[in-house]
């Protein structure tokens, strides 16, 4: 294979592989995999529970405060749902099966929407370890810890160019559980949403709310995406969480002087020396490096994760604890 000109170099070095999407290397989960174990929940559930019911039991007054006051709507009763909350003239148009319950809504009590990652990179990873495992667990802690709080929790999927409400905010445990599968359907190809796409974030939204977007950001352009973040952030709380990627890009040395290197993203195909391949976990935390740099000029606050395990459950439940707390 003939060298390539510095010229073409200095192309390759300048568009940054776009991201890195997915050059060269994908570990795709198994269509019937999941991204996370049931034992992995329990886990999240646990350090849910022991980091965060100081603030919400006990003698003294809970800094949270439960349901609301303003009537947010109906739906189907729920295991674990207060019996106060049925609302017997409704259940009774349905011969009490199911039984109607009431939802309530407040300031301090604004639902969790999460904003989450379908793209193709985020299924590229090594031994079996997707980027989009990391994005899962996010998912399931943010779930989870509404779940705790009685707040409502909803889930909306993204790629570089569609908006796509998947779970509409709800309360519940079980609820929580089926964002978390949700998440995995979308991914994979197995769900349908609830709402078409083609539409911004804020066509999502019906009410204020916590918005946790959470992705590797490895898009050929993330500033459109950061300004429509950025915009929706003035009416709501938005936050970034990113998910440190650079790991699935860390690939063994290659005894080929050129490799053929394909963008799952676009279905472009380059090549690329075994010298550059070596370079890509360096350059995606790089383009990452950037872009949180990006998103902190257009006021969006950041929190990126790495890694797996309790820290991981732990950094995310006491994000959330804070940004609660500036809501009291």
């Amino acid at each position: 294979m003939r060298p390539r000109s510095n010229a073409a170099e200095r192309d390759a070095s300048s568009a940054t592989y776009h991201g890195h999407r997915a050059r060269g290397h994908s570990a795709r989960a198994d269509a019937e995999d999941s991204l996370i174990s049931w034992s992995e929940i329990q886990d999240v559930e646990l350090v849910i529970v022991r980091r965060m019911q100081e603030f919400g039991i006990g003698a003294h007054p809970s800094m949270f405060h439960g349901t609301g006051f303003d009537l947010a709507g109906l739906r189907d009763w729920q295991p674990g749902d207060r019996l106060s909350t049925i609302d017997w003239p409704q259940s009774s148009l349905t011969n009490f099966s199911p039984l109607i319950t009431r939802e309530f809504d407040q300031e301090s009590n604004a639902p969790i929407v999460i904003a989450a990652d379908v793209s193709q990179s985020t299924r590229c990873g090594v031994r079996g370890e997707p980027i989009a495992r990391g994005i899962a667990r996010a998912v399931a802690t943010f779930a989870m810890a509404a779940a705790f709080f009685q707040d409502r929790a909803g889930l909306m999927t993204f790629d570089r160019d569609t908006r796509q409400l998947a779970v509409r905010p709800r309360v519940g445990k079980h609820h929580a559980m089926h964002c978390i599968e949700a998440y995995e359907d979308q991914l994979l190809g197995r769900g349908v949403t609830e709402s078409a796409s083609g539409v911004g974030f804020a066509g999502l939204l019906r009410t204020r709310s916590l918005m946790p977007v959470i992705s590797d950001f490895l898009f050929e352009d993330p500033h459109p995406l950061l300004a429509e973040l950025a915009d929706l952030n003035t009416s709501h709380d938005v936050f970034l969480v990113m998910i440190d990627s650079a790991f699935a890009f860390e690939l063994p040395q290659f005894s080929a002087g050129w490799i053929e290197a394909c963008d799952v993203e676009t279905g472009r195909t380059r090549i690329i020396s075994s010298a550059d391949v070596e370079q890509l976990g360096r350059r995606v935390r790089e383009w990452q490096d950037t872009v949180e740099h990006a998103a902190h000029d257009h006021g969006l606050e950041v929190l990126r994760l790495g890694g797996s395990g309790q820290q991981f459950h732990d950094t995310l439940v006491d994000f959330l604890l804070e940004r609660k707390q500036l809501r009291r």
